[in-house]
């Protein structure tokens, strides 16, 4: 297989399995209301690292890329199952009890009820496996499929300050990490904010067409909302939102490469039909470019270039 996402299309593909391809999965729940559960692996050097993650933020973080997931549908969180895998090296201090802490500091946050899970011994590596659910009215979560050509593509809060943070982590040679702007480069990558409540409004409002979170990458992001919809996009590099801290740290090329593949930033990246856009009263939303009909084809201008924007953001495989 050729990576993650290819092995997705081929199991879908394989055994019929039509309903993958969103943030969470929509089940019927009641006459009222569809459930959207999501499922997040997270394992010890892979998805994180223990010399800077304290067990407390590890914990918020477990659950907010989950709740993230949430928001992307326009759900209310409701219920969360937490399965860990410990080393007995951790087990034997008070790790485990911190990362709870963080877990339900946050869970508090969001009325989410922790209603079961699974605790079993890891020969080496610690992982976490977190499932979330979500109620939102019936028929009306917000998917990936839903963009049309002609749709404006809409990004919420700054993009790029998560991959800047995890990049001073893992090379902080020459970097002032106590620095002002560093450090919450450094508190976006460790304690990102899942935005629940944009989420939901936009479904209430009803004025999206499509949405997903960025957890992979802005460039990765849109490429699965243009696949799932059939669609194409064309993006403005001049109106994308990065952060500023990141680009008072690091240089306008490296800056624009973090805002588009970087990942992690968790915000909303949506498609708003244009007659819906004067109905848009969300505050901290940044037009970044349309929706077109050239069918999996995301161009971006640059300084009056454009160029192919391949999906470039993070791949375990």
């Amino acid at each position: 297989m050729k990576g993650e996402f290819e092995f997705i299309q081929y199991i879908k593909n394989s055994y019929g399995f039509n309903a993958i391809g969103d943030d969470c999965a929509v089940l019927p729940k009641n006459s009222d209301f569809d459930l959207v559960v999501t499922a997040d692996l997270l394992v010890e050097g892979i998805d994180f690292n223990l010399e800077w993650a304290k067990p407390e933020v590890l914990g918020h973080k477990a659950l907010a890329i989950s709740l993230s997931d949430i928001a992307a549908m326009g759900a209310e969180p409701t219920w969360a199952m937490l399965s860990l895998a410990v080393p007995s090296s951790l087990w034997e201090t008070d790790f485990v009890k911190r990362f709870y802490e963080g877990w339900t500091a946050l869970a508090a946050e969001f009325n989410v009820e922790l209603v079961g899970g699974d605790i079993s011994r890891s020969t080496e590596r610690f992982a976490v496996d977190s499932i979330i659910s979500g109620d939102v009215p019936k028929g009306l979560a917000i998917t990936r499929s839903g963009a049309k050509p002609g749709d404006l593509v809409f990004v919420s809060g700054q993009l790029g300050g998560a991959a800047g943070g995890l990049k001073l982590l893992q090379n902080f040679i020459g970097k002032d990490l106590n620095k002002a702007e560093t450090a919450k480069l450094i508190e976006r990558q460790l304690q990102p904010t899942p935005h629940v409540a944009l989420g939901r409004e936009l479904q209430r409002s009803k004025v999206a067409s499509a949405m997903i979170d960025i957890s992979d990458g802005l460039s990765s992001d849109i490429h699965h909302i243009c696949e799932q919809s059939g669609v194409g996009a064309e993006l403005d590099a001049s109106l994308l939102p990065i952060d500023i801290n990141l680009k008072s740290t690091f240089e306008p090329d490296e800056s624009l490469s973090l805002a588009l593949n970087g990942g992690e930033d968790f915000e909303l990246l949506i498609t708003v039909p244009e007659q819906n856009v004067s109905l848009l009263t969300m505050e901290d939303l940044t037009r970044i470019g349309v929706i077109t009909s050239n069918i999996n084809v995301v161009g971006l201008t640059n300084k009056g270039r454009r160029t192919e924007l391949d999906s470039s953001g993070y791949r375990h495989f």
